[in-house]
Parts: C-alpha cells; structure tokens; sequence
C-alpha cells in the first residue's frame, strides 16, 4: 500500500519547480513575487490558455452527445492531438457502444524508476444532449490538457497517465458502456496497479451570491458546515479514498486560494459517485473526484446555456497550479 506523506519536502519542491520552469518556457510567463514553487508562473496567461480550450470544445465543436457523433469524434482527435503535440506517447483504446464507435484518449509518461505504480487523471469529454458543456466537462478537460502541458517535461519516477473518457453521460452512465468502466475493466485484466486516480468533474463554475449553494437530498443539513456561498472546490471520495483525499487537499491548500471542502460518502449520496471516478472505485481503486459540486451550484448544468462565459478561468488556473504539485506530491511518495 502506497503511503501518503503529507509534509512537501524539499526534494517534491525541487522538481516541481523543474516542471514549473518548463512550462513557463512554453507559455511564455515571467517570475511573480510569490515564493511559492508553482506561484511564480503567469495565471493570466493559464488562464487565457484554459479558456482557448474551453471555447475550442465548447464553442467550436459544440454538443459532444452520442446523437452527436462527428462531435463526440472531433473531441477525441482534438484531446489526442492535443497531447501528442505536447509529446506524450498517445494512444486509443476503441470500442464500440450500441453500434456506435467511440474511444478512450491515453497519453500515458512512462515512470522512470518504478513504471509499475500508475497515477491517472482523468476527465470525460463528452456531454449531454443539447449542451455545449463548458462546465461540464470541457472545463475538467482543460484542466487536464494545461496540466498535461505543466508537466510535459517532467521525469516522473512512477508512470502517469492523463485520460479523456467518452461516454459518462446519460444513457451511458454506469452502463457497460460507460468510458471509464471499459478503461478500468482493461486495467483489472492486466492486473495493474493503480495508485491514485484524480477525476476532474465540472471545476469551472464558482459564485460569491450568498445562497448559491445547495446540498444533495437527504444531506440538507450539510448546510450547517460546508459554506452556502459557491466559491469554493470539493474533493470527494470514499472511505478507502479517504488518505487520498486529504494529501490532495493538503497540497492544493498549501498552493490555492481558492477554499477547498472535502467530504467522504457513501455511494447512495446523490452525487458521490456522478463521474468516472466512480469505476475505480467499483473495482478498489483509490480515487477522488474534484468538482465545483455540478447540479448543486451551477444554474447552467447540462443545458443549452452551460457556456464559456460563464467559468471563472483565474479559479481554473490556480487549480491547474495547485495540481501540478499534487501530482508531484504523489510521484514522490514511496
């Protein structure tokens, strides 16, 4: 069992900021007045970047459902192409759904010392019917794409995949279909072993309205200690998830500004389980979920007026940041 340290040592910091110089090259970002390791590269800049990505999958490719099958497809070429650009080995894994052919998109940075340990971060590319799905899921996809660019020439001594899975939307949620079902099922066959799985779900959506928070049903009185105002990202997970959730939550809060929540439930929870992290967790994987809670605060979920406009891209970009270290963080422990 893998251990998680929660103290960032000074060797972690180190190649964080190795990561960190690397991308500043490639976007261009100056030094800032933070001392913080990630702190120093330009957020405006991630930011202008996140929000590219966003419209690029929003906007120009449009509704990415199963009715839309040529968008579903242009997704997952603009996903593949995005990260061989960056220079990671990509490959597909292709199956078919009802007849419809659809892929998973695996870029995959071979570990430099212990290759059989895998880190994955994940975040579905399709939508529901209908929706341009900014927040849901170009904003998780974005996300993975920067985070993929901060780290390109990174050396990690486990091996780390960044994963775009298609069909987690309804009707295919929770079927056998579902993307991240079928990846997983292919990991348990070849008796891999997973580490830590970082599911980006809907990050871009956040609201200083006091109110602008709402709470799963039967869970109303979570309004007694979690904040009514949606200014904040949650990390969910399991009990078996539960170490792995809070070195993520230690590391994102030693980076962000953004407030950070955490919670633990169980699957009947409304919520828990909406995304793929849910299929790791079905076959004992460690896996945690970070979300701006959906359904929960954002008005525009899964509905045709879900757009660009309406994320805040600083939010995403300090969360790009805070996940660079963690995924450093979990690289390092032993």
């Amino acid at each position: 069992m893998v251990r998680y340290d929660r103290s960032v040592t000074s060797h972690f910091v180190r190649r964080a900021m190795a990561g960190v110089v690397a991308f500043l090259v490639s976007t261009g970002g100056g030094l800032g007045a933070t001392d913080h390791p990630v702190g120093g590269w330009d957020e405006g800049t991630v930011g202008s970047e996140l929000h590219k990505l966003v419209e690029a999958l929003a906007v120009n490719i449009g509704p990415r459902s199963y009715r839309d099958p040529a968008n579903l497809d242009a997704a997952a070429d603009f996903v593949s192409n995005r990260l061989a650009a960056l220079g990671y080995p990509v490959t597909e894994q292709s199956y078919q759904a009802e007849g419809l052919p659809v892929r998973n998109i695996i870029a995959e940075r071979r570990g430099t010392e212990e290759p059989d340990r895998v880190i994955v971060v994940g975040a579905h590319y399709d939508t529901v019917v209908g929706s341009p799905g900014a927040d849901d899921n170009a904003s998780g996809v974005a996300v993975l794409l920067e985070l993929a660019r901060l780290h390109a020439a990174t050396r990690f001594r486990k091996t780390v995949r960044f994963v775009g899975f298609t069909l987690e939307e309804p009707p295919f949620f929770r079927s056998r279909h579902m993307g991240s079902r079928v990846y997983v099922q292919a990991l348990k066959e070849r008796d891999e072993r997973i580490e830590a799985m970082l599911c980006l779900e809907s990050v871009g959506y956040y609201s200083q309205e006091p109110g602008s928070q709402s709470f799963p049903w039967p869970l109303f009185w979570l309004s007694w200690r979690y904040p009514t105002t949606g200014n904040f990202l949650t990390i969910v997970s399991n009990a078996d998830s539960r170490t792995l959730r809070e070195h993520v939550r230690d590391v994102l809060t030693s980076r962000m500004a953004l407030p950070v929540e955490t919670y633990t439930g169980h699957w009947w929870v409304p919520g828990v389980d909406w995304s793929d992290h849910g299929s790791f967790w079905n076959e004992g994987y460690p896996a945690v979920m970070l979300t701006d809670t959906a359904l929960f605060r954002n008005p525009h979920y899964h509905s045709p007026s879900d757009l660009p406009e309406g994320l805040d891209y600083r939010a995403m970009a300090e969360l790009v940041g805070g996940l660079g270290l963690s995924l450093t963080s979990l690289d390092e422990q032993r």
